[in-house]
């Protein structure tokens, strides 16, 4: 037993001095952490109905805000290249500024939630009047508890930042595990007793869980509380870097206020139907966009001044990002009822709520290669040291966001979908005006051979989409007896032995086999298309998944200043 303990405390205390290492440990966890966070949101909505639900998930507008320009903006782009550099400089210094930073950041932010936590009720009542008078205090006591969590995660995201500038990528990965398990036990455990405070509570219980988990390492490696109010030169430097990343995530709050005073007129349940089908659509979008962003800005910011290079890094990037979003959202377009109904589908979460979701997935879908493309493109120009573009590009796609909301929504009267649509068409637009202007800063990125190798994936991926759609069609029995959609013709019950072939999909077991094999007979069908319109990124994913047979040992992390490879954190509304 001694044996075991030691072995574990050197494995959460090592470093991962590899990019392989590094990356694996990383991936694994995200990929755990985005399991659990469904599991999440399954759980919650076996407790709750979407009405209910919607109230919860409203609580979080306030408080997420707070915690998204206060916190996260500050500490994903400025915190750990300072910390970082301050490091080489002596550990005294550094882990007197991790002080600083907490003491400033809990002062700041004490600040904001007194005041915000006082006119709680009536900021709510303006931006989600749909929920009438006894919602709006109800969604208020519920954002009052969450604020106790967001003070837990402005300490936590500190000692995320210093575990990563020390290479102890371990205990980082495992903090939102922790999270998402303190909300999963809240809820279960608590819900008889205190009803829709429980999940609030478990919030609360898993912030503290990401920042206790993260404190023993960190203190053993030198972080102390220093409660120094005092900016120093580090301090500054921080707050001059994190400006831009904290106007952009400002301009992001307003419109995810505006799409909560919409939803809010448009029903009751609709927030909830918006938040899950968002949860769901950010799988591929963090999967392979975080990724490959995170992964290319070292490489280009290496590569500034030979814009030959530059181009050739850029453009490999933003294909395989192409190559390997595209079929996931044609996917979720195809598959958007049964996924729907396999992760929220419960006894209270009925059919009319997992086709919303469903419907609201679908168009979210469209916008998931176009997200990616956005993390991708925004992180060329901090490359080329210009952290302004991307902001001035990110209001305009605001502006486009929040009319487009208001016209779809209170002009056309559409439902809940439409938050989703103008959501799309804003991210569309944005990521076109970036590659427009990064080609007119490089040159040569928008060209023929641009165009035709886009146009194959495109193909590839609308021929996997329809082949998954019609499989999905033609196999569902419910499909024949209650003659849907393009079937609706077609007499088959009771001449053809369709049952032979078909599955029950009132079944669970059923949805499962089915969901999954028409997903995989499309990703083949994708594969081998663009293997055979020669995609280079068909070949390179073929590689990939031969990675076992070709071994490659990959050099280690330099020693000199990088974007560490740190795990996507989810933000704590998990939304």
């Amino acid at each position: 037993m001694e044996n075991l303990i030691a072995k574990g405390k050197k494995i959460i205390n090592s470093q991962q001095n590899s990019v392989l290492s590094a990356a694996t440990l990383i991936m694994i966890m995200i990929a755990f952490s985005m399991i659990l966070g469904l599991v999440r949101q399954r759980v919650l909505a076996s407790y709750f109905t979407p009405d209910s639900l919607s109230l919860f998930f409203a609580a979080f507008r306030l408080p997420d805000a707070i915690f998204q320009i206060l916190v996260f903006g500050t500490f994903s782009s400025a915190f750990i290249p300072v910390f970082t550099k301050t490091l080489k400089e002596g550990d005294s210094k550094a882990w007197l500024l991790a002080g600083k930073v907490v003491s400033i950041g809990l002062a700041i932010f004490l600040f904001a939630v007194a005041v915000v936590g006082i006119f709680a009720t009536k900021i709510y009542s303006v931006i989600a009047p749909g929920y009438g008078p006894a919602g709006s205090a109800e969604i208020a006591f519920l954002a009052r508890i969450l604020f106790a969590a967001q003070g837990f995660f402005v300490v936590s995201y500190v000692l995320t930042g210093v575990l990563e500038s020390s290479r102890r990528f371990l205990v980082p990965a495992l903090a939102p595990i922790f999270y998402n398990l303190g909300i999963i036990l809240g809820t279960v455990v608590l819900t008889p007793r205190l009803g829709l405070t429980a999940p609030a509570v478990g919030v609360v219980i898993g912030a503290f869980a990401h920042f206790i988990i993260q404190y023993p390492l960190s203190r053993k490696l030198g972080f102390r509380f220093t409660w120094d109010f005092k900016p120093d030169d580090g301090v500054k430097k921080i707050g001059q870097l994190a400006l831009p990343r904290v106007i952009d995530l400002a301009f992001d709050q307003i419109g995810k206020s505006t799409e909560l005073f919409l939803s809010s007129i448009i029903s009751q349940a609709s927030y909830t139907y918006y938040t899950f089908a968002n949860s769901l659509q950010l799988l591929p979008v963090t999967l392979f966009g975080t990724s490959l962003a995170k992964a290319v800005l070292p490489m280009l910011s290496n590569a500034d001044g030979d814009k030959k290079e530059f181009r050739k890094i850029l453009l490999v990037a933003i294909y395989q990002a192409m190559f390997f979003t595209l079929p996931f959202a044609a996917a979720l377009i195809a598959l958007r009822v049964p996924v729907v109904r396999l992760i929220y589908g419960t006894k209270i979460f009925d059919w009319n709520s997992t086709v919303q979701t469903g419907t609201v997935l679908s168009v979210f879908a469209v916008s998931v290669v176009f997200q990616t493309l956005m993390s991708i493109l925004a992180r060329s120009f901090f490359a080329l040291h210009d952290t302004k573009t991307p902001v001035k590009v990110s209001f305009i796609g605001l502006v486009i966001l929040v009319i487009g909301d208001f016209i779809l929504v209170k002009g056309f009267h559409l439902d809940v979908w439409a938050l989703a649509a103008a959501f799309a068409l804003s991210v569309l637009v944005e990521s076109v005006i970036l590659m427009i202007l990064i080609d007119k800063r490089i040159g040569e990125i928008i060209n023929l051979k641009f165009i035709t190798h886009t146009l194959k994936i495109f193909v590839a991926t609308i021929i996997s989409g329809g082949a998954m759609y019609f499989m999905l069609k033609i196999f569902d029995k419910s499909v024949w007896v209650k003659r849907l959609s393009f079937l609706g013709g077609i007499d088959a019950t009771s001449t053809f032995p369709f049952e032979k072939f078909v599955l029950d999909t009132r079944y669970t077991g059923n949805v499962i086999i089915l969901t999954g094999v028409t997903f995989l007979v499309g990703l083949v069908i994708y594969i081998l298309l663009t293997l055979l319109f020669k995609v280079d990124e068909a070949r390179y994913f073929l590689n990939l998944a031969n990675k076992i047979i070709v071994k490659r040992v990959l050099p280690p992390l330099p020693s000199k200043e990088q974007e560490p490879i740190s795990p996507t954190t989810e933000t704590p509304s998990g939304t």
